[in-house]
């Protein structure tokens, strides 16, 4: 959203964002710029080597400068959040009543699986075994941008979603719903 004074707002997740001064009034298009610099984007093939070790593209390394954390994913993938995507989920699941049984379950397959991980001096990220297994990632992963975080597919089950995403018309009909 543009405020008439320039000022472009954005959420990631729950947050919002303030990106001031990123152009002049009115010039939409330098102010969406200053949010997509600050978005993950694309798609990477990766190989994994025998310690379960993957180079991050260099494009979202610039993005995941300081505290990362690697979970579990809702398709058999595994997702990358920086810390304030990761902490506004935190925040949204954690309001949540515990006494609600499907809300207990997104705690458990969120936090159980969650794993603070740092990218090293030649710019890879350590991937747990057992979120190796839940994402059935051997020598190869594709790492994809969704926005505000990554997420890492092994290469068949990449090629599987995506062979949903380009059914034309089923994304009008799947899609509907979310207004966009």
């Amino acid at each position: 959203m543009l405020a008439k004074n320039g000022t472009f707002i954005y959420t990631v997740g729950k947050l919002w964002v303030k990106v001031v001064n990123s152009g002049s009034p009115g010039n939409r298009r330098s102010s969406f710029k200053a949010v997509t610099e600050h978005m993950f984007l694309g798609q990477y093939r990766h190989s994994l080597d025998d310690k379960g070790r993957m180079i991050v593209p260099a494009r979202f390394r610039e993005l995941l400068d300081g505290t990362i954390y690697l979970t579990q994913g809702f398709d058999h993938n595994l997702r990358v959040l920086p810390e304030a995507a990761f902490v506004s989920i935190y925040e949204r699941v954690t309001e949540m009543s515990s006494t609600n049984p499907t809300a207990r379950q997104l705690r458990r397959l969120i936090f159980s699986t969650a794993q603070q991980v740092d990218i090293d001096s030649n710019g890879r990220i350590l991937i747990p075994k057992y979120l190796r297994e839940v994402a059935h990632l051997s020598s190869e992963a594709i790492v994809v941008g969704v926005g505000e975080a990554l997420e890492i597919w092994s290469p068949d089950a990449w090629d599987a979603q995506n062979q949903l995403l380009q059914d034309a018309g089923s994304n009008a009909e799947r899609f509907a719903a979310l207004d966009i």
